[in-house]
């Protein structure tokens, strides 16, 4: 019979590197349960703590909430208030947005100093709060499909921003809303886009938007200007980068500048 190969456990108790190894040997091999209850709390411990939050999958949680539809460019423009009024200055006193959950926006708006917010709803709001609600009653934000000509006269806003809803749009009715926005504004348009991949409507969301959300690139984009002869605004463009740069501000979604209608 061939003899099993000699373990390096073995080599180290046959030469006294550890006293104690022998004794723990022989009872392993006298109740091999304890071994494998070891690798079984251990393997538990190691799921438990991966999923708790804090360990190694934690992490990735809000990137896969994010990736599943929760981040919104409407949020953004939050964020971005400050880089824009560095950006268009007196313009950023009359805006109007136009967008999902414009109300929170509008809101925003209006406790800067000296400037007036007006909002364009593409969306149903009957699960608005009693603010949102009001600003509609007082006026301010308007319900309004966007598919069709917005209730403004041509330059009535110095500013329109626009997140969102663009990107719920088909190419046919794009080339509709798109230039009726540059036509209510005097100063430009600026639209907040998400990025290839960056979000998409829930499924409970679809009969809300009625179509998945369409992510396009910045060059898609930069085509579609050139064909509908809508001009970038490459004064504001500066502008905006210059002050985005001091600030240390990275926008999460796209952000385009164009010039109104001539």
């Amino acid at each position: 019979m061939s003899r099993r190969p000699v373990s390096s456990t073995r080599r180290l108790v046959d030469t006294g590197s550890f006293p104690f190894t022998g004794a723990l040997q022989s009872k392993s091999r006298s109740s091999p349960l304890l071994s494998v209850g070891l690798v079984l709390v251990g393997a538990f411990l190691l799921i438990g703590y991966a999923f708790s939050g804090s360990g190694i999958f934690g992490g990735d949680k809000a990137a896969v909430s994010r990736s599943e539809g929760d981040f919104s460019c409407t949020s953004e423009i939050q964020r971005a208030i400050p880089i824009l009024k560095k950006a268009y200055g007196d313009s950023m006193h009359k805006v109007l947005h136009v967008g999902p959950d414009t109300c929170s926006v509008v809101s925003t708006l209006l406790k800067e100093e000296e400037t007036e917010a007006w909002g364009v709803e593409p969306y149903d709001i009957e699960d608005a709060d009693a603010r949102c609600k009001s600003l509609v009653h007082k006026g301010i934000v308007r319900v309004a499909d966007i598919k069709f000509p917005l209730p403004y006269r041509a330059k009535s806003f110095p500013l329109v921003i626009v997140s969102d809803a663009l990107d719920y749009l088909s190419p046919k009715y794009l080339n509709k809303t798109l230039p009726d926005l540059a036509r209510v504004a005097s100063d430009g348009v600026i639209i907040f886009a998400g990025y290839p991949g960056q979000q998409r409507a829930k499924v409970a969301e679809l009969s809300k938007f009625g179509r998945p959300a369409k992510m396009r690139s910045s060059s898609w984009w930069i085509r579609y200007f050139v064909q509908t002869s809508l001009e970038e605004n490459e004064p504001a463009v500066k502008k905006f980068e210059q002050a985005a740069s001091k600030k240390s501000y990275k926008p999460n979604c796209q952000v385009f500048h164009l010039k109104p209608l001539r």
